[in-house]
Formats: C-alpha cells, structure tokens, sequence
C-alpha cells in the first residue's frame, strides 16, 4: 500500500537522493548567519519542524541544545538519522498543519524553527498552523521562519506567502517580529533562478513576574 502524502511535502520523497546530496553542501553558518545573534546562548529545547536531512537540528545538537526534530518524509527522516546521530536529537514523524503527535506531549520550546517549510502551506492551512506552532513556545522564545520567493520547482507545492501576512499571523498569537531581512538563496541552483528568502524572528514575551 502507498503512503498517502502529507499536504505540502509533494515532490520531496520522489526527489530525495538528489536533494539530500544538495542540501548537505549547505552549512549552518551559511544558512542562519543572519539570524545566530538572536539564537539563545544557553542550551534550551530547541523544536525543527520540517527538519530535512537534519542540518539545522544537528548544528544545534552540537551547541548543546536538546532538540525535538519533526519530519513527515520518511526518505528524508531516515537519511537524516543516518547522517547526524545524535543523542540529543530525537525524530518525529509528525507534520503540519495539526502537529497531532507533538500536540499530545505538551512541551514547550525556547527555539522553533520552521526553515523552508511555511510557504508550503495554503492560506486555510497557514491560519491554522500558526496558533499550534505559537503554543510550542516558551516564554521568552524564539521563532524563526523563512519563506521562499522565486519559481516553484517542477513537482513541488508552495505559495507566495507575504511577510506582512505572517507578522500578522503571530502577532495576533502574541508574538512580535524582531528581523525581517530578505536574503539571496545560498544554494547556487537556486540563485541562478532568482530566488530569495525573507528571514523573520518572533519573540515571545518573558513571563511577567507578580
């Protein structure tokens, strides 16, 4: 029997032996540099939500961080567990936009990074993921989200997505953006189509004291 496929994820099992050897060329630095000032310096709970072959949940494995990794395409899941084991990551095979399984565990993160992952969702599926993912923060946490602007490659499902509409999105969830920067891809297929990424930090606010 086929595994039905996760909204959003379309293209990426078909396409997973040529993405996973692009996307292990691409190093955090390169990735996040725009955004390492507003990581946390302390270890914390960190949750990657669409994590890929696992970059980004390594790199901060590697900081000390304890990261919760949520990846609904077993291709990439199960190369990501390969290439980065880790006792500090653990995987879920979970998506959104409910987070069913993550849902039931009632944790709470100091970072949630959602890396290329919200422009797969369609405007309904937006409006509803941004709550679930808002209740996934500490107080005092970090999110961090990009979205991609530029031609959709063949077999793949994204929308344009503004940043308006997503400052919007959380702010009424109430979380404050704190970067909003537009950066060139660093992969070099992609620059040559043109395309770009806004890079967007939200912040919870701390928990007042009484």
């Amino acid at each position: 029997m086929t595994a039905a496929v996760v909204s959003g994820t379309e293209g990426y099992a078909e396409q997973a032996a040529v993405l996973i050897e692009r996307w292990r060329g691409v190093s955090f630095v390169e990735e996040h540099g725009v955004v390492a000032h507003l990581l946390p310096d302390l270890p914390g709970r960190v949750l990657d939500i669409g994590a890929g072959i696992g970059n980004d949940a390594a790199a901060f494995a590697a900081m000390g961080h304890s990261v919760v990794a949520v990846e609904p395409t077993s291709e990439l899941r199960l190369a990501a567990i390969a290439l980065h084991p880790s006792a500090r990551i653990e995987w879920l095979d979970d998506s959104l936009p409910e987070l069913a399984v993550l849902r039931t565990r009632s944790e709470r993160f100091d970072v949630v990074v959602l890396q290329a992952v919200w422009m797969h969702l369609d405007q309904a599926q937006r409006a509803r993921a941004m709550p679930l993912v808002a209740a996934q923060l500490a107080d005092g946490g970090t999110l961090l989200l990009s979205l991609r602007h530029g031609p959709v490659p063949a077999g793949r499902r994204m929308f344009a997505v503004t940043a308006a509409e997503t400052i919007a999105l959380a702010g009424a969830q109430g979380l404050a953006a704190v970067l909003n920067v537009v950066t060139p891809s660093v992969q070099a297929l992609n620059q040559c189509d043109g395309v770009s990424w806004t890079r967007l930090v939200f912040r919870r606010a701390p928990a007042q004291l009484d």
